[in-house]
């Protein structure tokens, strides 16, 4: 069992009791999943149990008659209708019971022979349409935008109830292209499904494959060595940087700030061509493998032009926190408040700027982050303003850390020399990393060096699921406004 882990085992009659007492403790849900053990599968809901404590498995057996803890822990609605998309099991009183990623007319996701679905099945042959708000009154508009939208943007369909500008409900509709990676990668070996695991969301190449590595390395007790604890830290926030730099060219772009828009997108290329430069590719691929790096990589030699970057985006941030045109219609968009940003599972910059002190840098510190100084901005407006403001520390923040790890890194290892990361029995692992978007947790199980079974917790997933509570009661002028601060990929939730 992974030893970052602890187990409690209970009954369906239990799970309601023990949920309210943890949450009332102060903990927090972060998935749910079933876990296909022989010769009868458990339910699993992991709870980070606070900082610097290990994390929380609840283990619920048998999977009969379970209530659902929708009404609980709202942020575990997605992960119950989730299970319900692919196996045969209903979740008691759950609030909205139907499907999820299973959309008419689509093929679904590949998954595992004797699950609900088979590779051939199409949701049109084996499901309902799925129930669309029905709006009667005359006055009231519907406005259905997607699921292929302008520009190049990731395809989703968005229903809008408005009357006028204002907006009565929103519902978006996801997982279009559900990729069914977590089944796909069953079998593998961890080396060939982290080659998946990169490709997840490509502007998370390196959140992704870390937590992965930090999964399979628990699993196996792997020890990675100091020097390459180092590259990795620097790679996840050169990743941090690029991401961040999009974030301000883009919410820009909605606010119509048109040299904004442009200079955020030309950082954000000097920033991928430093990223190619040490690495060779702009989305820092291929380079994080199991035990460690692949190839040594020389940090100091983007340092000169990562100084000049970080001036360069701090003048920009500054420009842009002066620019009133922009702050006004960042200003009070899109509120979220801390209490729904906790129930919902809000998750990195949303979560900072709704009040909640949420780092995994800091309360489950990974690589070598304990071994670095890290700030948190916490803001307590939740607004658009607000996120921005934390995505602006984040990005400051990122080039002080690289520096420090420059600073610090010395030769070494970049491989662990263990003879074998082989095994002949069941093992499991967790791992996670924080990522420009937020929480990023990967549990893997293996068998025989293969994987058994892989859940990916994405920082997409839930900020989709909470941002919706910020856009009833708003106005259709902000919308674009408000998704763009939100910092959302569909790609992240579409694994």
């Amino acid at each position: 069992m992974s030893s970052h882990i602890e187990q409690l085992k209970i009954s369906p009659a239990e799970l309601k009791t023990i949920a309210k007492t943890i949450i009332k403790e102060g903990s927090r849900f972060q998935m749910a999943y079933l876990h296909e053990t022989d010769p009868e599968p458990e339910l699993i809901y992991l709870v980070d149990q606070g900082p610097s404590k290990v994390f929380l498995q609840i283990i619920v057996s048998p999977v009969k008659n379970i209530p659902s803890l929708a009404h609980v822990a709202p942020l575990l609605s997605w992960y119950e209708r989730e299970i319900m998309d692919f196996y045969d099991i209903v979740f008691l009183g759950h609030p909205e019971p139907h499907p999820l990623i299973a959309l008419e007319g689509l093929r679904l996701p590949r998954s595992k022979a004797g699950s609900k679905y088979t590779n051939d099945s199409t949701t049109s042959e084996v499901l309902d349409f799925m129930a669309r708000l029905q709006v009667e009154q005359p006055q009231i508009q519907d406005l259905f935008w997607g699921p292929v939208r302008g520009d190049i943007v990731e395809t989703g369909e968005f229903h809008f109830a408005y009357i006028g500008e204002a907006i009565l409900h929103y519902q978006p509709r996801l997982f279009y292209k559900h990729r069914g990676i977590e089944t796909t990668v069953r079998g593998l070996s961890p080396l060939m499904a982290l080659n998946y695991i990169e490709r997840i969301s490509g502007i998370s190449s390196i959140t992704h494959s870390l937590a992965f590595c930090l999964a399979v390395e628990d699993a196996l007790k792997i020890q990675v060595p100091k020097r390459a604890q180092f590259i990795r830290v620097a790679l996840a926030e050169l990743e941090r940087i690029y991401n961040n730099l999009h974030y301000f060219s883009l919410l820009c772009k909605t606010t119509t700030l048109k040299v904004g828009e442009s200079f955020g997108s030309f950082l954000e290329e000097q920033a991928k061509q430093l990223n190619a430069i040490l690495t060779g590719n702009r989305f820092l691929r291929n380079v994080i493998t199991i035990g460690g790096i692949k190839k040594d990589l020389n940090l100091a030699s983007i340092e000169t032009g990562l100084s000049k970057l970080s001036k360069d985006a701090s003048k920009y941030l500054d420009s842009l926190a002066n620019t009133q045109s922009h702050l006004d219609r960042l200003i009070g968009t899109g509120v979220l408040s801390k209490e729904i940003a906790f129930d919902f599972g809000a998750t990195g910059p949303v979560a900072n700027a709704s009040g909640l002190e949420r780092d995994l840098r800091l309360s489950h510190p990974y690589t070598s982050y304990d071994d670095l100084k890290i700030t948190v901005d916490i803001r307590t407006d939740g607004d658009a303003l607000a996120r921005s403001q934390v995505r602006a520390t984040h990005l400051i923040e990122s080039f002080k850390i690289v520096k420090e790890t420059i600073e610090k890194i010395a030769p070494g290892e970049i491989l662990t020399k263990q003879a074998s990361i082989n095994t002949q029995s069941d093992t499991d692992g967790i791992g996670w990393a924080l990522g420009p978007r937020g929480t990023c947790i990967h549990a893997v199980y293996l068998q025989d060096n293969r994987i058994k079974q892989l859940k990916i917790k994405s920082a997409s997933f839930s900020n989709w699921k909470v941002f919706p509570q910020t856009v009833n009661s708003s106005n259709m002028m902000d919308y674009a406004i408000n998704e763009a601060s939100f910092g959302l990929t569909i790609a992240g939730y579409d694994r």
